[in-house]
């Protein structure tokens, strides 16, 4: 059974009267979670494209950079994504219900705000509503603002990114340590690793990205320092 088909269950599943941010109470565990996080990017996604104003741009096509949607299936992500633009409910109480979906720190957020930075800049721009947008998501996810400015360094266009901000370690870091938080940053982007803390099969295109973005960075700051 595919993923797109555990979503339309699970949005079928709910009864008369409830939004879609209600799916989030009943998948706290494996192997409900991957259905979760999918909509949840999805969902919070449909909100950031309306924060930014954007929202007749090609949803799917932002999609795509977190998700493998076969053709067959797009139907359904684009009900999905109507689903949560439409709700009456606010991009808050999503992201609280998310948020109490995972123990406190739990790596999930962290690739739950990726999934979003993905979809955000799916357009070649970054809005300054979706700056806020995001950085609102992230307080309540409870990620520090170190985390958040890490993942923007690596997402937003313009520029090349600080090579010690996607790291996030300090430019006066010894070259050991930067090697060992490169190393866990490697070991925690493996599909596997990621596919087992509950972030779906066809989401893990994030983790291929991400594995480019800090070897890169680890490049650029040995080849500085040599």
């Amino acid at each position: 059974m595919s993923i797109w088909t555990r979503i339309a269950d699970a949005i079928s599943a709910l009864t008369s009267g409830e939004g879609l941010s209600s799916v989030f109470e009943r998948l706290r565990t494996p192997p409900e979670r991957s259905v979760g996080f999918a909509i949840a990017v999805i969902a919070l996604g449909a909100k950031m494209a309306k924060a930014d104003g954007q929202v007749t741009r090609n949803e799917v096509t932002a999609f795509r950079e977190v998700f493998d949607i076969p053709r067959r299936e797009e139907r359904n992500a684009a009900r999905l994504f109507n689903l949560a633009r439409q709700d009456v409910a606010g991009f808050e109480e999503y992201a609280g219900r998310i948020r109490r979906m995972y123990t406190a720190g739990d790596p999930v957020l962290a690739d739950l705000m990726e999934g979003l930075f993905h979809i955000a800049v799916a357009d070649g721009r970054y809005h300054p509503d979706e700056d806020d947008f995001l950085h609102r998501v992230a307080q309540i996810f409870e990620l520090d603002e170190a985390q958040f400015k890490r993942l923007r360094a690596r997402f937003v266009p313009g520029g090349d990114p600080d090579p010690y901000e996607v790291l996030g370690v300090s430019p006066d870091a010894p070259m050991d340590e930067i090697r060992k938080v490169w190393r866990r940053a490697v070991r925690d982007s493996h599909p596997d690793t990621m596919i087992a803390r509950g972030v779906p099969e066809e989401a893990v295109r994030m983790a291929e990205n991400r594995m480019i973005a800090i070897n890169r960075a680890w490049e650029d700051i040995s080849a500085a320092r040599h």
